[in-house]
């Protein structure tokens, strides 16, 4: 059982998942850092000096009663809140952290290709079945030796 085990856990893709993941956990805090500390401000800046972290709605008053001006008022004084302003915040990082992976799963597809030696490219030639000289797709006889082609070859 420990054997299957083994073979289990060192399979290639279990070893890439196990990263993505360990990798995905440490990005996550540098993507919620860039969207609270460094988009959203200006971003609430441009918009009316407004925070993005304080957009909320009082579902439930609490002592004492509202208005509050931030959140963290609101919930010390026991309100029950609807926080859409974080709610924001969390789409932004989650859509900064699926593209970062994006990009990341991209450039890795594309030096497996390389690796491979897959191109995405789509042939233009074919070889000659008598001499074996590249000539074009569409070609109806070979221009180094002359002969005649098959229409599938």
């Amino acid at each position: 059982m420990w054997k299957e085990f083994k073979e289990f856990a060192m399979r290639g893709n279990v070893l890439d998942m196990a990263i993505g993941i360990i990798i995905g956990g440490a990005f996550t805090p540098i993507a919620k850092s860039l969207v609270d500390d460094v988009i959203m401000p200006p971003i609430g800046l441009l918009i009316g000096d407004m925070e993005f972290t304080d957009l909320f709605m009082v579902l439930k008053q609490g002592a004492p009663a509202g208005p509050y001006s931030t959140l963290g008022a609101a919930q010390e004084a026991g309100a029950v809140t609807l926080n859409y302003g974080m709610f924001v915040n969390t789409v932004v990082t989650f859509l900064i952290v699926a593209f970062a992976v994006f990009l990341m799963v991209k450039a890795i597809n594309r030096m497996r290709r390389r690796e491979e030696g897959v191109t995405s490219e789509e042939p233009t030639t074919k070889t000659c079945p008598h001499c074996l000289s590249a000539i074009p797709l569409k070609a109806g006889r070979c221009a180094f030796c002359t002969v005649e082609l098959a229409a599938s070859s």
